[in-house]
């Protein structure tokens, strides 16, 4: 039997008294409130969650330590400790090398003449143009609005011009939804309809890994995990297996990942890139021409992890099988936006598309990718204990366990003072225990294990 425990606070040395108070003093209300430009309360307790998703890591990875011989009794981990791991990027923002950035409250969703919510996503800006010249918009307010919208993931603040707003509001849902699909832009309505009953992942196929020797007493101490992946969910599945004690072995484009470079930096690199990427080794591999690289990594790996685009695996000849060639018994493990959902060409799966799609109370915070990671990690880790060599998740399946899980949230009057100054949180010593300074201020690993 594992023993675990969840209490609020952990090594916060702060009294709180539950979601709300944990959401006030560790950062989630100030960055789910900068769309609005005051602090507010997210729609579902996601504290809970996360730390609910964070403690059943913990327990499985207790379980496949036993298996390894490392006698591990407990995992405790803690509801301040998963909303700071939420707002790791933006905590790694606020205490970067360069000055803070502004942040001017706006955003999504727009609305059809009908009144019908929806978001929109691409991540190429000639769409971005295309789609907005078809619908006859200012070219200013193009112009104007691609970078906030682009930013959007990293500030969690959306302030595009109004003249955006005014057209789509002059238009009907058939309209856009044909303008969107002519122009390549995703469009997605706003449900208003919770989606459930999808599994967190899905796992098959039979593994074998290596019982590795244990160089220190974390669980996956000793285990290699190969990480291709980009932006949010993929990296921070990684994160999680590297706290738990893997090495992780991250593949990168020549040249790094573009994500490196983008401000706020610290210590050379983008503060919001190190909070997901500290702790991992890199490796640049041009995956269209260095099939060979990645397989002579895989054979000493017991765990590839990818969030590639549909079709890329097969288009690289690095699918399930092709690695499982290298290295037999491989977990294989896919972090996508929709899984197979919606078809084999759905719309861009970026975060607030996925959002809106599912039902998810809105946030301009990356709150489904956060937690599509830790489902993802959260399926590795299973799939390592129970000897299973395939690994499926998506962002749309982490939003409807984000659904399964939510409640009416709780309505207890704040005990603590709502932070407004993530900055500050980071030079608390009451948070000291919870954090590290490296460069930028990002959190501990969010477990203590003991025997």
């Amino acid at each position: 039997m594992v023993t675990t425990a969840l209490p609020i606070a952990g090594p916060v040395d702060l009294r709180l008294g539950g979601e709300a108070d944990v959401q006030a003093a560790c950062g989630l209300m100030h960055v789910h409130g900068r769309r609005s430009g005051r602090p507010a309360r997210l729609g579902l307790d996601y504290a809970t969650i996360v730390a609910t998703e964070l403690s059943e890591i913990g327990a499985l990875a207790v379980r496949f330590a036993r298996r390894r011989g490392l006698l591990l009794r407990s995992a405790y981990t803690s509801l301040a400790q998963a909303a700071l791991l939420a707002v790791s990027q933006y905590l790694a923002a606020a205490t970067a090398d360069d000055p803070p950035e502004p942040v001017v409250p706006g955003g999504p969703p727009f609305r059809s003449t009908e009144g019908v919510p929806f978001e929109i996503e691409t991540l190429d800006p000639f769409v971005w143009q295309r789609f907005w010249q078809r619908l006859d918009t200012a070219p200013s307010a193009i112009r104007r609005g691609w970078r906030p919208f682009q930013q959007r993931f990293a500030t969690a603040t959306c302030p595009l011009p109004a003249a955006l707003f005014t057209r789509t509001a002059t238009l009907p849902i058939a309209a856009l939804e044909q303008t969107a699909a002519e122009t390549g832009m995703s469009l997605v309505r706003v449900s208003a309809v919770a989606l459930t009953g999808l599994p967190p992942y899905v796992l098959s196929g039979r593994s074998m890994p290596v019982a590795r020797p244990l160089e220190v007493a974390l669980p996956l101490s000793g285990m290699v995990v190969l990480e291709s992946c980009r932006r949010v969910q993929g990296p921070m599945a990684g994160l999680v297996l590297s706290m738990l004690g893997a090495r992780v072995i991250r593949i990168e484009p020549p040249g790094g990942d573009p994500l490196r470079g983008v401000p706020p930096m610290t210590g050379g690199v983008s503060a919001r890139f190190h909070a997901l990427n500290h702790g991992k080794e890199t490796v640049e591999i041009d995956l269209a021409t260095g099939r060979s690289d990645l397989l002579d990594l895989a054979g000493d790996a017991d765990v590839f992890l990818h969030n590639w685009a549909p079709g890329k695996d097969a288009r690289w000849n690095l699918s399930a099988t092709d690695v499982a060639g290298a290295r037999p018994g491989i977990v294989y493990a896919h972090a996508s936006g929709w899984g197979d959902a919606l078809g084999p060409n759905p719309p861009v799966g970026t975060d607030f598309v996925v959002q809106a799609y599912a039902g998810v109370p809105p946030s301009l915070m990356t709150v489904v990718d956060v937690f599509g990671g830790l489902v993802c990690a959260h399926g590795i880790v299973d799939a390592l204990c129970h000897g299973h060599s395939r690994v499926e998740s998506s962002l749309l399946s982490a939003a409807a366990r984000l659904n399964a899980l939510s409640g009416p949230p709780c309505s207890v009057p704040l005990r603590v003072p709502v932070c407004t100054d993530l900055a500050a949180l980071a030079d608390d010593p009451r948070f000291a225990r919870a954090l590290v300074r490296d460069g930028c201020v990002v959190p501990a690993a969010p477990w203590e294990f003991t025997r």
